[in-house]
């Protein structure tokens, strides 16, 4: 009774933040997207790499990494999608594989691109996961989101909704699958303030959320020092395959190598100009183009750039 009257909440909630649109206004409607393409890096533990990009409607904001997870019970999924329309075609890529019920919907953390597909899940007898801190933090910014959705997306966002979480973590929690466990777990405010990492039981398969970039530059919207302490510690959870957030899943402990290499050159350099004198203007100005092939520079380096110098200047 208490789940359904949040949906029914949350529903109304959206409903509220979608923007009203005139009949001449409203969007065609287009067929379902094709399932997703999914990969198998585990005995079933499935994945879906997402583009590396922004939200466009030619992507339909299929932009981060998915997974789900098979138990002999049911079915956990981990990231949803940036819209309903890739979330329904992730659950189409799942009942193509097995037709055990989805039981949990977890999201890593509160970015667009990773929970917007939630509304497709709403057809399965699934509880809502997140950290305990997400709610408030997605809640300041779901106009916002849903606003610049529909904006980049036109039609493709049609259906898109914001879905609360049942079920918070706060620490650490297991979850039953049947045959295999999920262990789930938060951490301190590092790329967000409600980062969530899964780790499957019998694989090992590490689900990082965004706080592991691969290709994609790393973008922080918490705390530059906070993801620098956690980094060391996520290295020792990997004991098999690694999904990060975004780029290709791998093995072994290089990938956070390279992405702490990148962030701990950008606190060096602010904390450089800061020592210096600099404005924040000349800092963003003067700071040098990353290196290590990283993607999307332009779109995220001086914005890393502004956010690491707003925390550094107040550090002891």
């Amino acid at each position: 009774m208490m789940r359904a009257a949040r949906r029914w909440a949350a529903g109304l909630l959206c409903a509220l933040l979608l923007p009203a649109a005139s009949p001449q206004a409203m969007p065609a409607v287009l067929p379902p997207l094709p399932p997703l393409s999914v990969q198998q890096i585990a005995p079933g533990v499935w994945v879906h790499v997402g583009l590396i990009g922004d939200f466009a409607a030619d992507n339909a904001g299929d932009l981060a990494n998915l997974g789900f997870v098979v138990g002999s019970r049911c079915v956990a999924v981990i990231d949803t999608g940036g819209s309903r329309q890739v979330g329904a075609a992730l659950l189409a890529a799942i009942r193509l594989h097995t037709t055990l019920p989805v039981c949990y919907v977890i999201a890593t953390h509160m970015h667009p691109d990773h929970l917007l597909g939630h509304a497709a899940f709403r057809t399965e007898p699934a509880e809502f996961v997140s950290s305990v801190h997400q709610g408030k933090s997605l809640a300041a910014r779901a106009a916002g989101y849903l606003t610049r959705q529909a904006s980049q997306l036109g039609a493709q966002a049609a259906g898109t909704a914001i879905v609360p979480a049942d079920r918070l973590v706060d620490g650490e929690m297991v979850l039953d699958l049947g045959g295999r466990h999920l262990q789930l777990r938060t951490w301190r405010t590092a790329h967000t303030d409600n980062d969530l990492t899964v780790q499957d039981d019998l694989s090992g398969t590490l689900f990082t959320g965004d706080l592991l970039f691969v290709g994609h530059l790393p973008v922080i919207d918490g705390s530059l020092r906070g993801w620098l302490a956690i980094l060391p510690i996520l290295r020792t959870l990997v004991h098999g395959p690694v999904v990060p957030g975004h780029g290709p899943p791998g093995n072994g402990s290089e990938p956070f190598q390279a992405q702490e290499r990148y962030l701990q050159q950008l606190a060096t350099e602010v904390r450089a100009a800061l020592k210096g004198g600099r404005t924040l203007a000349e800092t963003v100005a003067q700071s040098p183009a990353p290196t290590g092939g990283w993607q999307l520079v332009e779109l995220y380096h001086r914005r890393n750039v502004t956010a690491a110098f707003a925390e550094l200047e107040w550090e002891d």
